[in-house]
């Protein structure tokens, strides 16, 4: 189905929304999507055959009864339930998953109210206007504190730097058209970083600019240690410029090494060495600490081939509101 105008009353949006322990903002936000969602249908941009798909990720508070609950009070809500948690990405991909085969466009946003509902008006009529991928980028970060908000713009350059694409305040709020699922669904890997992963797949794209909000209820399931795993993630699932970074260390090390080589070697033969007890132990832990970290990350990488060669499921789904039919 081409993407126009005429078409526009047959589109049928999915939108999904991750949920980890969210029974205190869950209320809230469904309601919030709902309208959005009636709202879009009344102006026949989309069809009424659209959905919200809540992605229950293995809560263990009582998400899962308030997402069954939803679904019975209203057609427009369905949702699955993950057997364990399996992490934000690998939640957004089993709804992208799950969704692929039933509608025309899908899009992906957190369930804290923190992103801009109404941007998904605007991201509609991107798509209606013959996008693809369609970005939600956020305008300003005034909100953060100064250490998210420096941490947030070093993790972007140093991912840019390290040649992985990925655009510049973007999260995981993003409209995708079916064809992108498509190709998305090829995508086999174990180790997810989604952000990084769409831009390679290509297809014409545009961003949407808005105002993050403050979180509607509920706390942050996205501590700094998570955030930083997630940035680990993201340069060692889409680049290997780690390891060649790793070789010219060596190469540059290797090069100071032999040029203190030959520098005793000189000292020595002009009858000046000097016992350097303090300077050999520094140099000693220095090389060793180089050495650790460099198998560390080398490690990093091996593991990660371990965990894709097992190919095992990224998602196992327990329960659904609705048959596998969508009925």
């Amino acid at each position: 189905m081409e993407n126009s105008i005429e078409n526009k009353t047959e589109t049928v949006l999915f939108v999904i929304v991750p949920c980890y322990n969210e029974e205190k903002v869950l209320p809230i936000t469904s309601e919030l999507l709902l309208k959005e969602i009636r709202y879009l249908a009344e102006k026949e941009k989309i069809s009424d055959k659209s959905r919200i798909l809540f992605v229950d990720d293995g809560s263990t508070d009582s998400t899962w009864g308030i997402i069954k609950n939803l679904s019975i009070e209203d057609r427009h809500y369905i949702g699955i339930s993950l057997s364990r948690n399996r992490g934000h990405q690998n939640a957004i991909l089993a709804g992208l998953m799950e969704v692929k085969d039933k509608c025309d466009i899908s899009i992906t946003i957190d369930c804290d109210g923190q992103d801009d509902i109404e941007a998904v008006e605007k991201m509609v009529d991107a798509y209606l206007q013959g996008y693809d991928v369609v970005y939600g980028v956020r305008n300003e970060r005034k909100k953060d504190s100064v250490f998210k908000r420096s941490s947030a713009q070093l993790f972007y350059k140093v991912l840019n730097k390290l040649g992985a694409e990925v655009i510049y305040n973007h999260a995981d709020y993003r409209l995708l058209s079916k064809r992108v699922l498509e190709e998305f669904s090829n995508y086999r890997e174990v180790n997810l970083f989604i952000r990084g992963l769409i831009p390679l797949i290509g297809f014409k794209s545009t961003s949407v600019f808005y105002e993050r909000q403050e979180r509607l209820a509920g706390k942050s399931h996205y501590p700094i240690g998570k955030m930083a795993g997630l940035a680990f993630d993201g340069i060692t699932s889409l680049s290997i410029a780690p390891v060649r970074m790793i070789i010219w260390l060596g190469f540059i090390v290797s090069l100071f090494s032999f040029i203190g080589i030959i520098w005793v070697i000189i000292g020595a033969l002009m009858g000046n060495t000097v016992t350097g007890w303090a300077s050999l132990i520094c140099i000693v832990c220095f090389l060793g600490g180089i050495q650790i970290l460099s198998i560390g990350v080398i490690g990093e990488y091996v593991g990660k081939i371990y965990m894709e060669a097992k190919h095992r499921p990224r998602y196992v789904i327990e329960e659904r509101t609705f048959d596998e039919n969508g009925d």
